[in-house]
C-alpha cells in the first residue's frame, strides 16, 4: 500500500523492484509537485537515507506499506521565513558578544565568535536569495538597500580587521551592523508577503 498526504495512491509496492524506484514513480506521476517531502515512513518507521540511493537497497518485497507526508512549497517557504526571524536575533545577540568581548580585551574569542557570525550573516543573505530565486520575485528596495548596507560594512570590517583596530571593529558593530541586521526584519516580513501573493501552492 503506498499512501500519500493521507490518501491512497492508485501505485501498488509490488510493481517496483525497490523503493527507489517506486520513489522516483511517485514523483514522475506528479503527486508531489510543487510540494516538499516532509517524512518518508516504510512499514511504519521513518526512512531517510544515510549514504546516496539507499531506497534502491530496499527491495520491494520487504515492504508492506509507504507513506509519504509532504507540505506545499509555499508553505515550506513561509515557515523558513519564520525561522529567518529566530536567525536575526541570533545575528543581534552575536554582534553584541563580539562587541563585548572587544571592549574587554578578550581578542582570541571575539574573533572566534565574530567569524561565526560573518558565517551564519552569509548563510543568511544567501537563504533569502535562494527564496527569492525558487519563487521568481523582483528584488525590493528594502532587500537590495539591506544587501547593499551590509556587503559595504562587510568590507570596511575587513579593512579595519586586518589593521587590528578591535575597538574600531566592536563600536563598526554596535552602531552600524546591529542596525543593519535589524533592518532585515522588514525584509523578511516583505519576503513572506511576496511569497504568499505568488501563484506557487
Amino acid at each position: 500500500m503506498i499512501v500519500i498526504d493521507g490518501t491512497k495512491a492508485g501505485l501498488e509496492v509490488n510493481n517496483f523492484h525497490n523503493l527507489e524506484e517506486l520513489l522516483n514513480k511517485v514523483v514522475e506521476d506528479g503527486y508531489l509537485t510543487d510540494r516538499v517531502v516532509t517524512d518518508v515512513k516504510v512499514n511504519d518507521e521513518s526512512f531517510s537515507e544515510i549514504y546516496p540511493h539507499q531506497a534502491e537497497d530496499i527491495e520491494a518485497r520487504e515492504i508492506s506499506k509507504v507513506e509519504i507526508i509532504s507540505v506545499p512549497v509555499k508553505e515550506m517557504a513561509v515557515d523558513i521565513t519564520r525561522e529567518l526571524y529566530k536567525v536575526v536575533r541570533l545575528m543581534s545577540e552575536g554582534g553584541r558578544r563580539v562587541a563585548d568581548l572587544f571592549r574587554q580585551a578578550d581578542d582570541a574569542e571575539a574573533l572566534e565568535v565574530y567569524q561565526d557570525l560573518l558565517d551564519v550573516t552569509r548563510d543568511f543573505v544567501g537563504m533569502i536569495g535562494v527564496l527569492r530565486d525558487e519563487f521568481s520575485l523582483e528584488a525590493t528596495a528594502d532587500f537590495t538597500n539591506a544587501v547593499d548596507e551590509i556587503s559595504d560594512l562587510f568590507t570596511e570590517m575587513v579593512e579595519v580587521m586586518e589593521n587590528e583596530d578591535w575597538i574600531l571593529l566592536a563600536d563598526l558593530i554596535e552602531y552600524e551592523f546591529l542596525p543593519a541586521v535589524d533592518h532585515w526584519k522588514k525584509v523578511i516580513a516583505g519576503l513572506r508577503e511576496d511569497i504568499r501573493a505568488t501563484d506557487r501552492h
